[in-house]
């Protein structure tokens, strides 16, 4: 919990280039994966145990907590794995690890590392949250609750002063944004049964994404799914009722994205942390939240609903097989050289054109994702309008670029 006791904003890291805009944009906790023992090790490039120690220091920099997911299936011959990662984070002085297994739950606590339990465990009552407490101090509730069920249980915590490991009150964290399963808290199968990939194992398929054709077996009648993808959710989002959400008691909301680019992390934390804080300072209204939510429409999305948190019995599914987003990035050029005193970034121009008044985007492991829009540039030491593909580009920066950072023009999609 932050020390201002505002409700934790948690943020997804699947690269260097998503932790940095997620700490850039005023998160105050990150969670990661580290090679293939976490539930993003397929979609995700994910991290090595060798960046354990500059995960640590980037978010200490930034007085951010650090979270290492290590939540997937564990069998017999993964112990020795997971055995020398929490050692490696001990050492690296990761703040805690996120779990599911109960050798993992056990392996951390015997080695002083705080532990949470994962949404996998699929926590829902009061009960589970006593005997969890043994060995945890923070608990995901499971995403089929309701705000009601979650405000229940903060009560119950705060009533019987149910107390974790560290000795304070158990916090509570909820999905906050970002995709969704089908499945409950996540423990789907399809893709093991269709391709051998388990999603308890982090190499989810995506079936539930995709297009369908329901047959009857008896008359051979066809059915084609039409308008939606009837096992795919649209994106959770609870910025529209936020103010319920803080209500409810919890101590942590979670952004889901580890393997989502950097600009959706820098974009749906930074407006998350403009609506938490409107919240605490009390300038939280619907006119703030219309233009948050256009916000988010310009990153991915499969579209938005409250997932189950306001009541709903039936989920609301996606009506297309990627994203709705109202904007896409296009690759430009890469950075080739950063004039400090002059605040200039070099640019060769390798693809898309660019020009004045034109919305770029900058991405690298050490610059995160920056956003900005040209208002003059030098294109082969010349003052113009427009750069091409070839041509060396400078224009000043607002923030430091690094050589073979990616440059990309936003535009409508």
């Amino acid at each position: 919990m932050t020390l201002t006791n505002k409700i934790e904003l948690m943020a997804p890291a699947g690269n260097f280039e998503s932790l940095q805009a997620a700490l850039d944009n005023g998160c105050d906790s990150v969670y990661f994966g580290v090679e293939q023992l976490n539930m993003r090790a397929r979609s995700t490039v994910n991290f090595t145990i060798e960046d354990l120690k500059e995960i640590a220091n980037r978010c200490d920099a930034k007085n951010v907590r650090s979270y290492l997911t290590l939540n997937t299936i564990i069998y017999d011959h993964d112990l020795s794995v997971v055995k020398t990662l929490l050692n490696k984070a001990k050492e690296a002085n990761i703040t805690a690890v996120i779990a599911s297994d109960q050798a993992v739950i056990a392996m951390a606590r015997s080695i002083g590392i705080e532990v949470h339990i994962s949404t996998q465990l699929n926590v829902t009552n009061i009960e589970t949250i006593k005997f969890y407490s043994l060995f945890a101090d923070t608990m995901v509730l499971s995403r089929e609750l309701s705000l009601r069920q979650v405000k229940n249980i903060t009560a119950q915590i705060e009533k019987e002063q149910i107390k974790g490991p560290n000795g304070n009150l158990v916090e509570i964290e909820i999905f906050g944004h970002g995709a969704l399963c089908m499945a409950v808290s996540g423990k789907c199968y399809l893709s093991l049964h269709s391709h051998n990939s388990s999603a308890n194992r982090g190499a989810c398929k995506q079936n539930c994404r995709k297009k369908y054709t329901v047959i009857d077996q008896e008359t051979g009648f066809e059915i084609e799914l039409d308008n939606e993808y009837m096992m795919s959710p649209k994106d959770l989002c609870t910025l529209d009722f936020l103010d319920q959400v803080i209500d409810s008691g919890i101590q942590v909301l979670k952004i889901e994205g580890r393997g989502r680019a950097p600009e959706y992390v820098a974009t749906v934390i930074k407006t998350y942390r403009e609506a938490i804080d409107a919240y605490y300072d009390g300038t939280f209204s619907k006119e703030k939240v219309t233009v948050w939510m256009q916000a988010l429409e310009t990153v991915y999305n499969r579209g938005f609903w409250s997932g189950y948190y306001l009541g709903q019995e039936l989920g609301e599914w996606s009506a297309i097989p990627g994203s709705a987003a109202t904007q896409k990035k296009v690759y430009v050029g890469k950075g080739t050289h950063y004039f400090p005193k002059a605040n200039v970034g070099q640019f060769k121009i390798e693809a898309y054109d660019i020009k004045i008044g034109d919305k770029i985007l900058v991405t690298g492991p050490s610059t995160g994702a920056q956003e900005m829009i040209i208002d003059e540039m030098f294109v082969n030491d010349l003052e113009a309008k427009k750069a091409t593909k070839g041509d060396d580009c400078t224009f000043k920066l607002p923030f430091r670029i690094r050589i073979s950072d990616k440059l990309y023009k936003i535009v409508e999609a």
